[in-house]
């Protein structure tokens, strides 16, 4: 039997451990009262927190250095916006505004229907703000164009009559009017055209946009009236559902509201969960206190590692608000170990003698699982986005202050309520009792008043009557020649369900998920879905260079080829293009203008400009040089996540691919930049991870092929993680990736937990091991998984997608964190003779 050991460093931090327990045992009292004292100075920080939250949407869940924000730098830069000339598609941001969709189950061209959308325009034209002692109403606060306010261009079409509509072949998606052609693709939605035609034949939604100058206090003021006057509208012949442009935002801060009553709940849970587990029929071996004072440590390290952060300006977003849930299950976890611990030690041993065994045995067992988590989560704050850092940065510290508090603070506990027990004290009165029940008295006394029995032959506290099944029953059956094979093929199961789920993965964030599920918001995006999908972004194509010469015929031919390049693309509408130079050409055939040289076409473009103005915003033309210059091209099929990955990916190397130096940009793209990042990302921390949580093992594992059984359960967690999340509706996005890092270390702590007590086992068969380390730590894994998955069971009732999500995968994690500990690593570290100490 090969054997190979790395205990050079084990043994040094089993030994410094039983040192510090040792001297914690003999001064308890230092060690119980300084945590606090540190706990309240620094839970001072929290007086930060309103100055430290960082919501801003783009901000923390968009890519740092996403390629887009560098993209509306450079367009911001040449194009700035003209107030007097405003075109929504030339927006280089989403816009303020405000907007309405309207549905009808069958038609919505109808009288009746346009009636009421006609109603509603003039309700929200009429719709006025108090500012100061001026009211303000939209004709003073809208964008203007043409000198007039922007307008929708199906009410243009009816000219604001209803009774107009039923008798008009409206044409889609564009429509030829007196003002040009209109493009209603994202106007009117659920189109049916007529047989070979392109004229509508019904329709069922409508949707108007509302758009104001610029982002004020008092345009924000106007949009939160918007959102009250129509919060209790409803119509009589259509739905209404609406959105502004400080919808998303407002919905998403409102979620750390929602969860903040599920804290008191979480407490409560693992509270009673830790007393339940830990409760005795002992009145002195009971350890209901100690159970009540690791959920306290764990409550301490939140506040400790939070207010630091605060302090030293650690920027703080919602997704921080599922750390302590998570917290609370690491610190109970670690309590659950080190009680354990305890109770193998020998009663009639020193209270400081019992700590220092007790420190001895639990030290690489709870030193490993904290590395590996506050690893997992420093590693994860590499990430490009901001939302992920912040969660990583402010856990990691909690995982690295409750395993402080672990030693110093519940370990001084433990020690006092050793001393309790070594003079035989009640757990709740402290008074002596008898460890014998006197027969004169009465079954209640026995049960009340009567404790301190202990194991005689060995000289340790009674088996927990959970140990007793793992050791007499579990562990028997599982390393059964039969219950062997049979595990092996569930775990072929799970590892072909899982691999299957991972090919499904889904990538990005869906922004209605960052508000709440009886949001406003929710009701519009899905309408959006439903019935405005079919047309996506209406792209800029951006000539970046100064030095293109326009009015030079090849170079001209080059960059028409270009553009024709983009309108082949399956994600390109060839027929809705609009380009200011293919309307100079025009412009300039009809006057005869030259425009093949260098001053008769910069002379030309001059007049050109003047006639039609909205063109001059398409181009950067200083001082007599076009340093600038843009097209626009419509997007459309865009249906999915996926499709707007590709969409993107495709217009993206058309554009590196033309000879001239181009850029395609578009609002949307700064949330879009999330796919050439997220699953790089996630990868890119999950290797690193494991290489490290694997040099762990070995360093603190006494057998470095064992050690490989750990990282081996590393990968299949999250390989299983990953592969059910999709299974269950979860995408990969900024926040599941959050918990794909929790997954790192969260899969490390029950594998090594009985890695290392089978490494170190003293038991001559490889069964007896197995047995051996499901008795010691079965019991106590099964004991952390249940308390951290109540830590976060109150998640599921949250009315968030982002509360939701950290409860399924948690789950997830979890469960088949536990499975492998307590199942499936057991049964492969029996099948080789390799992992013997």
């Amino acid at each position: 039997m090969a054997r190979c050991q790395t205990n050079c460093i084990e043994k040094p931090i089993c030994v410094g451990f039983e040192i510090i327990g040792r001297f914690i045992g003999g001064n308890p009292w230092w060690f119980l009262l300084i945590p606090m004292l540190v706990s309240a100075a620094l839970g001072g920080g929290f007086y930060f927190l309103k100055e430290r939250e960082a919501n801003n949407i783009e901000e923390q869940f968009t890519p740092v250095n996403g390629k887009a924000k560098a993209e509306r730098q450079f367009v911001q830069e040449n194009f700035p916006q003209d107030d007097s000339m405003f075109s929504s598609q030339r927006l280089d941001t989403e816009g303020t505004y405000a907007s309405i969709i309207t549905v009808s189950t069958t038609n919505i061209l109808t009288q009746a229907a346009f009636e009421e959308i006609i109603r509603l325009y003039e309700n929200v034209v009429q719709m006025s703000v108090q500012v100061g002692d001026q009211r303000f109403t939209y004709l003073q606060l809208c964008a203007i164009s043409n000198h007039t306010c922007f307008s929708n261009a199906i009410l243009d079409i009816v000219d604001y009559n209803a009774n107009n509509i039923e008798n008009m072949n409206i044409t889609f998606p564009m429509y030829e009017s007196a003002r040009g052609k209109l493009f209603l693709g994202s106007s009117v939605g659920g189109v049916v055209m007529a047989e070979n035609s392109s004229v509508v034949k019904r329709a069922q939604a409508i949707r108007l946009f509302f758009y104001l100058r610029e982002e004020n206090d008092t345009s924000v003021m106007w949009l939160k009236e918007f959102i009250k006057m129509f919060s209790n509208m409803t119509m009589p012949n259509v739905t209404v559902s609406y959105f502004t442009s400080i919808s998303r935002q407002e919905e998403f801060e409102k979620n750390s509201k929602t969860v903040i009553p599920l804290f008191a709940a979480t407490y409560v849970l693992a509270i009673s969960f830790s007393i339940v587990s830990c409760l005795r029929l002992d009145n002195v071996r009971n350890k209901v206190w100690v159970a009540t004072i690791g959920v306290l440590s764990a409550g301490l390290a939140v506040l400790s590692s939070f207010g630091l952060l605060l302090y030293i300006g650690v920027p703080f977003v919602m997704t921080v608000a599922t750390s302590p849930f998570l917290i609370l299950g690491i610190g109970v976890d670690d309590m659950f170990i080190l009680i354990s611990c305890w109770q193998q030690t020998n009663v009639h041993d020193r209270v400081k003698d019992r700590l220092a065994d007790t420190y001895k045995e639990a030290a690489v067992s709870i030193t490993i699982t904290t590395l590996t988590d506050a690893l997992a989560f420093y590693i994860g704050a590499m990430t490009h986005f901001r939302s992920v850092q912040s969660f990583c940065l402010y856990t990691g510290t909690a995982v690295v202050f409750c395993y402080i508090y672990s030693i110093t603070f519940f370990g001084a506990f433990l020690a006092l309520n050793g001393r309790r027990e070594e003079s035989n004290r009640h757990w709740l009165t402290c008074m002596k009792v008898p460890v014998e029940c006197p027969p004169e008295r009465s079954g209640w006394y026995r049960a009340c008043c009567v404790g301190g029995a202990y194991d005689e032959k060995t000289n340790t506290e009674k088996v927990h009557p959970m140990n007793s099944f793992f050791k007499n029953y579990y562990g028997p059956f599982l390393t059964n020649l039969w219950t062997k094979l049979f595990v092996v093929l569930v775990y072929a199961g799970y590892l072909t369900v899982s691999i299957y789920g991972c090919v499904k993965l889904e990538e990005g964030i869906d922004l209605r998920n960052l508000a709440s599920d009886n949001s406003y918001v929710v009701g519009y995006y899905n309408n959006e879905d439903k019935y405005f999908r079919r047309y996506g972004p209406n792209v800029m194509v951006v000539v970046k260079t100064e030095f293109t010469e326009y009015w030079n015929v090849t170079e001209r031919n080059t960059l028409n080829n270009c553009m024709k390049d983009f309108q082949d693309l399956i994600y390109v509408d060839q027929g809705n293009f609009t380009s200011w130079l293919d309307a100079y050409t025009a412009y300039s055939e009809k006057l005869h203008i030259n425009i093949t040289d260098e001053t008769t076409f910069k002379e030309g473009l001059v007049s050109f400009l003047d006639n039609v103005a909205v063109f001059r915003q398409d181009l950067n033309f200083t001082n007599n040089k076009i340093y600038a210059s843009r097209f626009f091209i419509q997007t459309i099929n865009i249906s999915s996540s996926e499709d707007e990955k590709n969409m993107l990916n495709e217009l993206r190397d058309t554009a590196s691919e033309c000879q001239v130096s181009l850029l395609v940009y578009h609002p949307a793209f700064i949330y879009y930049d999330q796919y050439a990042v997220i699953v790089r990302d996630t990868i890119q921390n999950m290797l690193v991870a494991t290489i490290v949580m694997l040099g762990i093992s070995l360093l603190l594992i006494p057998n470095p092929l064992c050690s490989l059984w750990v990282t081996f359960a590393i990968v299949s967690v999250i390989v299983g993680v990953a592969g059910f999340m999709t299974l269950w509706e979860v995408n990969l996005d900024s926040i599941s990736m959050i918990n794909l890092v929790i997954c790192i270390g969260f899969s490390v702590d029950f594998s090594a937990h009985i890695s290392y007590a089978f490494v170190s086992n003293s038991k001559s068969s490889l069964n007896e091991k197995a047995i051996d380390s499901l008795f010691t730590l079965g019991y106590p894994i099964v004991q952390g998984a249940v308390s951290t998955i109540l830590g976060v069971a109150v998640l599921s009732a949250a009315e968030s997608y982002i509360f939701r999500t950290f409860f399924k995968i948690m789950f997830l994690v979890i469960l088949f964190g536990l499975v492998h500990g307590i199942t499936f690593i057991p049964v492969f570290l029996t099948f080789f003779g390799i992992c013997s100490k």
